[in-house]
């Protein structure tokens, strides 16, 4: 539809065109040179597809920017939303200097690893279980495999040397895990 009507457009710019040309001709009473008139008309040809060209590379240019800004600030919120915690760090820090009780430390201490969960989570973060479960190479990483304690332990997890997580689904960190055999 849009072809139609440019198309229509073209067509009647043409005609007014010609019929400008065929006034000249009228006027002057002298021939209009066709090699002239294509001249002209690839000329004006050639300063639209420049002008087009030039916007594409401006829009090109524009949209590289645009994403280079993007990544460099896409993980600003979750850092302002670390920050926090890392306040909370460093009060438990200089309340360890400050304090003999051991039990007032760990109690803060859980309380900041506590918020830090939930942090995660709220992000969605979430812990891959592993302990007892069959082995996936899916989510876990299998660093070494020991005799299985019982013979249901076969082929299943016996210890996770490290916990594994996902984002949203998508793993972003294996579980390395021992595998008894």
């Amino acid at each position: 539809m849009e072809q139609q009507e440019a198309q229509e457009k073209s067509q009647m710019e043409e005609n007014a065109a010609a019929g400008v040309e065929n006034n000249a001709q009228a006027e002057n009473n002298e021939p209009v040179d066709p090699v002239e008139e294509l001249t002209v008309k690839c000329q004006k040809l050639h300063d639209e597809y420049m002008r087009l060209y030039a916007d594409f590379d401006n829009y090109r240019k524009r949209t590289m920017k645009e994403k280079s800004e993007l990544i460099k600030t896409a993980s600003e919120g979750v850092l302002v939303d670390v920050l926090p915690l890392v306040d909370d760090f460093e009060r438990a820090i200089q309340s360890m200097d400050n304090t003999d009780s051991v039990d007032a430390v760990k109690e803060g201490v859980s309380l900041i690893y506590n918020k830090l969960l939930s942090f995660l989570s709220a992000k969605g973060v979430k812990e891959i279980e592993a302990v007892g479960l069959p082995f996936d190479t899916e989510f876990h990483d299998a660093i070494t495999t020991i005799p299985a304690p019982s013979e249901d332990m076969k082929g299943k997890i016996i210890d996770c040397t490290q916990k594994g997580y996902t984002l949203y689904d998508k793993v972003i960190r294996y579980s390395k895990v021992v595998i008894g055999e």
